[in-house]
């Protein structure tokens, strides 16, 4: 049954021109394989007959030569192949999940799931299926040398090829569902168990370890059904070939056996016979490998289950003078949005709990879709969030992350940010490592202010990035970002009322809708808008 990431596999096979040496190799292996029986029957008959034939001994000795060369070939390209196609699939499936943005449907975990173990399924398609196709070939090969030796054999060895054909069906039907079971719940504990280590303080703190234990581990049952059906699956596939394979070996021995006594065999076709027999029944004792074929189809349709995602509906950033929303609409978070905010103004959004602040942000940002609507801009938007990840390798790095900026401009957007303090006295400085830096949550937010500033945006976009410093700190923040970007517009989510008073207009939210504009104090006669500071005290 043909499957959604079949398409995936197919092209990721072709797109290396790898697996057509691997083929080429696997072709003059295999043709020396189905020669080797013939030749060493040539030799035991001369050794029978007591003779010597240089030929027949150096045609020996170079067929086994080229099988041993092949298969060391063979090993180094599978490699090559296996893991460029891998590389190739974890890139394409990292730039879908950034491209989809945030937040995603597919959890954390079962994300890293995909990226890690399923494209590294997947990878080896092209590997395992010309295994697939050396195997067929050799049996047919095998199957066209006993013809050769005497058609007598040929006909005793395909008696066994419906009841090979029937094992090969039945192994596949039986283990497809299983191995997709497989994979899905995998990447539902991977989800899980990931969740759990990101909230492990507050797990700790609850004193609900042993809770989040069984949470996690509750997808195991399903995990283990679908495992022991795979193995049980295979048990059976197992004891059945290693019965069949003897079988036709004692039936084509018996019949090669005839073949002597009656003159039309030597010995040394015995040989050859019992040899071409174990070669044409390889494709029987390969189908372990069909169980990795599912697990590489299942793979692939959980990869292209993420590429066929269609890409979420982005705002339409037309060129605007300052920032302006034309009923914009984003799920159950904002309803028919529309404000302004003049090209280089300092504006406020604020709300109680859940009024849609932060989609707001996201939507300014561009990191969040729009079901409707459209946003006008004025320029690229840098970003801070409230709790920012620190990625690269030094703190000077996560500054410039995904910037060309030098390290003056990093220092200037640190100095900015009012952390060039805090940074200059770590042990290496700004080259200390991220992982070995001792902050705390208000210089972690700092570092990830500097990091939007180092970009040099037209909007800058702060969504409660200064939720950790203290009053003081915050104003200086706000002095400095006043001077280091000169008429830039900026957008700030806050709760508190002093960043609300500089703010040169406040965006008020209340369920998701606009509920008021206008200057802190102009707005301050609202009983309810008072209450968003106050909580209703």
């Amino acid at each position: 049954m043909r499957k959604s990431g079949d398409r995936l596999l197919l092209a990721t096979a072709k797109r290396d021109y790898r697996p057509w040496l691997l083929l080429l190799n696997a072709a003059v292996t295999t043709t020396a394989g189905l020669l080797l029986p013939a030749a060493l029957a040539g030799a035991v008959d001369m050794a029978l007959a007591g003779t010597f034939v240089l030929f027949t001994v150096l045609w020996l000795l170079a067929l086994a030569g080229v099988e041993v060369l092949g298969e060391a070939i063979g090993i180094v390209l599978a490699a090559s192949i296996t893991a460029r196609a891998t590389a190739w699939l974890r890139r394409r499936l990292t730039r879908r999940f950034l491209t989809l943005g945030h937040p995603s449907q597919f959890a954390a975990g079962d994300a890293v799931s995909r990226v890690t173990g399923d494209c590294g399924n997947a990878g080896g398609i092209a590997v395992t299926v010309i295994g697939f196709l050396v195997t067929v070939v050799s049996s047919v090969g095998a199957v066209v040398a006993l013809a050769l030796l005497d058609w007598r054999l040929a006909v005793v060895f395909l008696l066994s090829a419906p009841l090979a054909g029937l094992l090969i069906r039945t192994h596949m039907r039986l283990t497809a569902d299983d191995v997709l079971a497989y994979q899905e719940v995998s990447g539902e504990v991977s989800a899980r168990l990931l969740d759990s280590v990101s909230g492990l303080r507050t797990i700790a703190a609850a004193g609900i370890a042993d809770r989040e234990t069984e949470r996690v581990l509750q997808p195991l049952p399903r995990l283990a059904a679908a495992g022991i059906g795979m193995w049980r699956t295979q048990a059976k596939m197992m004891w059945r070939a290693g019965l069949l394979l003897p079988a036709v070996e004692v039936a084509v021995l018996t019949a090669a056996g005839f073949g002597v006594m009656q003159g039309r065999l030597s010995t040394g076709d015995v040989l050859a016979a019992l040899g071409y027999a174990a070669l044409g029944m390889g494709i029987v004792g390969q189908m372990t490998q069909l169980t990795v074929l599912e697990r590489t189809r299942a793979s692939a349709s959980r990869i292209a289950e993420v590429l066929d995602t269609p890409m979420p509906k982005r705002p339409a950033l037309v060129p605007g003078d300052g920032i302006e929303l034309r009923n914009v609409n984003v799920g159950d978070a904002l309803h028919d949005v529309s404000l302004t905010i003049p090209s280089g103004a300092f504006a406020a959004v604020v709300g109680s709990s859940g009024a849609g602040k932060s989609t707001l942000a996201a939507v300014l940002g561009g990191l969040s879709a729009v079901d409707s609507g459209e946003v006008a801009g004025d320029g690229e938007v840098g970003y801070a969030f409230e709790r920012p990840a620190l990625l690269g390798t030094t703190i000077g790095r996560s500054i410039g992350y995904g910037t060309d900026a030098d390290e003056i401009q990093v220092r200037d957007a640190a100095v900015a940010a009012q952390v060039h303090d805090v940074l200059i006295r770590l042990p290496q400085g700004y080259e200390t490592p991220v992982a070995d830096a001792p902050l705390s949550g208000g210089e972690a937010q700092r570092i990830g202010l500097a990091r939007a500033i180092v970009r040099d945006p037209g909007v800058l976009v702060l969504d409660d990035a200064t939720a950790s410093l203290d009053t003081v700190t915050e104003a200086k923040v706000d002095k400095a970002l006043t001077t280091a970007l000169p008429g830039r517009t900026r957008v700030v989510v806050t709760h508190r009322p002093a960043t609300a008073a500089r703010a040169d207009v406040v965006v008020w939210l209340e369920n998701g809708r606009v509920r008021g504009t206008g200057t802190h104090q102009e707005l301050w006669d609202d009983e309810d808008y008072r209450a968003v500071f106050t909580g209703g005290e």
